[in-house]
């Protein structure tokens, strides 16, 4: 690992993966900014040789098309697919590539095609881009954009752990910030919990009176509990191995919890289904043992929600599941639900600041990752980094 702390001019600093012989993130900027503020260094984090990060100069990002904006990060996060990158299970991501893909920041340029955004507008960075036009966009389902968006920020280009980043589609990849609401709160809209609400509750169906079984209770599993409080099930059981995270899981709506190092969980569910299963299994984990488990847990006709970022093969039962009529679904978050989540927070309808159990300083980022990726030990939910003038 190696940690910089020497601006140097025409540079910022960033979180970046690096490695072989892959050039280290972008290319320098291809124009002038332009309006706006200019500066002569920033800090990120870099992906550095598969597994090992650092925090350094880099080159500052520029406007590249006319629909890009620059926003000034103010307070940022550290995802659990961040560390599945550094694991390498995500080969796409490249040496040298500065990691994250959420953030709630100030907007300082804008390129000429940016009708909605001006200069010191507060806004939340989605973890999608959309360019709004492709098919895909215009059914909402921005995940899969075939314009230049989807999930690209901090895997296809430099992404938000950083001091600035450059927002493609920006009008229709950012959220205004509302008056009252925290910058820390919003920003747990940037991915997590559209993550468990789409991926989890709205692909898993849930309804009133059903028994949810929520397997890892991570961040993104605290969040579709969260969410299928909405929808009223009868019960919703939470299943990790960390006591840690299932204390936690109770304070966010699950009514049962099973450790299951020590724990049948199978037995837990038909104790409350008279043996017959959860109506919906949601995998928030990403290995294939979670992802089995989830599978083995689900009634005749019920729904098997995978959210888990995986690196490895599952072993999928169809000889057992073929005769059940067990509907399984995967996907990448769209954020569509953004909006109705943004109305939600700000009718105190969820409390997304109680995911933030940890909070730094921009250029403590090697310290953050260390207790993000140690949550039995530290109790870790989302570690949270300002900047010091952060305005929110």
């Amino acid at each position: 690992m190696t940690l910089s702390r020497t601006a140097r001019p025409g540079h910022c600093r960033t979180a970046r993966q690096r490695g072989t012989s892959v050039p280290w993130g972008e290319p320098a900027a291809r124009r002038p900014w332009g309006h706006g503020e200019k500066r002569s260094s920033d800090e990120g984090t870099r992906l550095s040789r598969a597994g090992s990060k650092s925090w350094e100069d880099v080159a500052s990002p520029d406007i590249r098309t006319d629909t890009d904006a620059i926003v000034r990060v103010d307070t940022v996060t550290i995802c659990g697919t961040d560390l599945h990158i550094l694991k390498g299970d995500v080969p796409e991501v490249t040496d040298g590539r500065i990691l994250g893909h959420e953030a709630v920041g100030t907007v300082v340029a804008v390129g000429a095609g940016v009708k909605h955004l001006t200069s010191g507008d507060r806004v939340l960075v989605s973890c999608i881009s959309a360019c709004g036009a492709c098919r895909f966009c215009r059914e909402g389902r921005y995940g899969q954009c075939l314009g230049g968006g989807g999930w690209i920020l901090g895997h296809l280009i430099d992404g938000t752990q950083a001091e600035y980043v450059r927002v493609p589609f920006a009008d229709t990849s950012t959220y205004p910030v509302p008056d009252g609401v925290s910058d820390e709160a919003m920003l747990m809209l940037a991915d997590i919990l559209p993550t468990g609400y789409e991926c989890g509750v709205l692909n898993g169906r849930v309804q009133p009176g059903d028994v949810v079984a929520v397997v890892g209770a991570g961040p993104i599993g605290l969040s579709a509990i969260m969410g299928a409080g909405l929808y009223s099930p009868s019960h919703v059981v939470a299943i990790d191995l960390a006591d840690s995270r299932l204390d936690a899981a109770k304070q966010f709506g699950a009514d049962v919890v099973v450790n299951n190092s020590r724990e049948d969980s199978r037995a837990a569910i038909d104790d409350l289904t008279n043996a017959l299963g959860a109506d919906v299994a949601i995998e928030a984990v990403g290995v294939p043992a979670t992802f089995e488990l989830a599978a083995a847990l689900i009634r005749p006709g019920g729904r098997v929600a995978n959210i888990g970022v995986h690196g490895e093969p599952a072993i999928l039962h169809l000889e057992d599941l073929w005769i059940r009529d067990v509907t399984i679904t995967t996907g990448l978050v769209d954020t569509y639900s953004t909006p109705t989540l943004v109305q939600l927070l700000q009718g105190n309808q969820i409390d997304a600041g109680r995911f933030v159990t940890h909070h730094f300083r921009l250029h403590d980022f090697m310290e953050a990752y260390d207790v993000f990726a140690r949550p039995g030990e530290t109790g870790a939910l989302k570690v949270v980094l300002t900047r010091a003038d952060s305005p929110g």
